[in-house]
């Protein structure tokens, strides 16, 4: 992205917005050689070239509004091999026009448009003029949706005027007018609100195409739904999800293999990331960690806080003071 990622520094949801004007075309490179996917970055007219990025991090979303003059970013396969993180981004274009290519598809974004994009494959991004966007960047584990099937979505447009994107896409203007305000637990909440909504549209948008979807694909996303509808039901197991599908495990597993995860493991950060929402939310402020462990179906409060350390670095009661 036009520095379309602008990594917003790892400090708790309530850090201040982070704002970056390019001095230089040069600058601008530097920033996004900062960002959180490294971009190659080429301008028309670099010597006239203005940029400026404001960034905010709730939790694991990076919510970026990026405004511009002509120019355009490319994701590369030498820059892919530099990390193996993998991140999903999702545009809406603001003003002027933006041109998303990937997976030989290409989507012209007019203000109100929304595209998804998939940063572990090449990409290109090029703005012919002036021009603002918004974009959320977010985990691909984020999603209940499997990658497969969020690819297929890839440099499609969604437009402002159709379908759920009509909703989405005020939503998310809404957060790029407010980075200001979007600070501590009301921030996370709005950001993790933000990702069920990018959530349900895109699963409207699959919805539509599923003629077109292979067989494995509809599975994958059946049984992650499965999941996220059971996630506090304390015996959800590999073997239960397989019998309510009607497949045998070591089918399910491999579904997951594809997908590069396992059953267990989704299953666990699911839960987890549950538990990160709720302990934050003010909603749940008198609820004890125990039972909002046991509620997402932890019922052993000693390996509850073993995992929740191992997975965040910290234990459950300090991501709750937000220490």
């Amino acid at each position: 992205m036009t520095a379309v990622a602008a990594r917003p520094s790892p400090s708790p949801a309530g850090q201040d917005v982070r704002t970056s004007t390019a001095a230089s075309f040069e600058h601008w490179r530097h920033l996004v050689a900062e960002s959180f996917v490294p971009l190659a970055a080429s301008s028309p007219d670099a010597d006239n070239f203005r940029g400026r990025m404001r960034a905010r991090r709730l939790d694991r979303v990076a919510i970026v509004e990026v405004s511009s003059t002509g120019h355009e970013v490319h994701r590369t396969p030498a820059l892919i091999a530099q990390s193996n993180e993998r991140y999903f981004k999702l545009n809406l274009q603001l003003q002027g026009t933006g041109l998303l290519i990937q997976d030989n598809r290409e989507a012209l974004l007019r203000p109100g448009d929304l595209s998804i994009y998939d940063t572990s494959r090449p990409y290109t991004l090029a703005f012919e003029g002036d021009a603002r966007l918004m974009v959320v960047m977010f985990p691909w584990d984020a999603l209940t949706l499997p990658p497969d099937c969020i690819a297929q979505l890839s440099a499609v447009r969604m437009a402002s005027d159709s379908g759920l994107a009509a909703i989405v896409g005020p939503f998310i203007a809404h957060l790029a007018e407010n980075l200001d305000a979007l600070s501590g637990p009301s921030g996370s909440r709005l950001a993790a609100n933000a990702l069920d909504l990018v959530s349900t549209m895109l699963h409207s948008e699959l919805d539509m195409a599923q003629d077109s979807m292979k067989p494995q694909a509809l599975l994958a996303a059946s049984v992650r739904e499965y999941i996220d509808a059971n996630l506090a039901d304390p015996l959800l197991s590999p073997a239960s999800i397989a019998a309510a599908h009607f497949i045998s495990t070591r089918h399910l597993h491999n579904v997951f293999h594809e997908s590069g995860s396992t059953v267990a493991s989704w299953i666990r950060t699911q839960r987890l990331e549950r538990i990160r929402r709720d302990l934050r939310d003010p909603l749940h402020s008198g609820t004890s960690l125990g039972a909002i462990a046991a509620r997402w179906g932890f019922l052993d409060a000693a390996h509850f806080s073993r995992t929740f350390r191992d997975a965040y670095g910290q234990s459950p009661s300090d991501w709750r003071r937000g220490a």
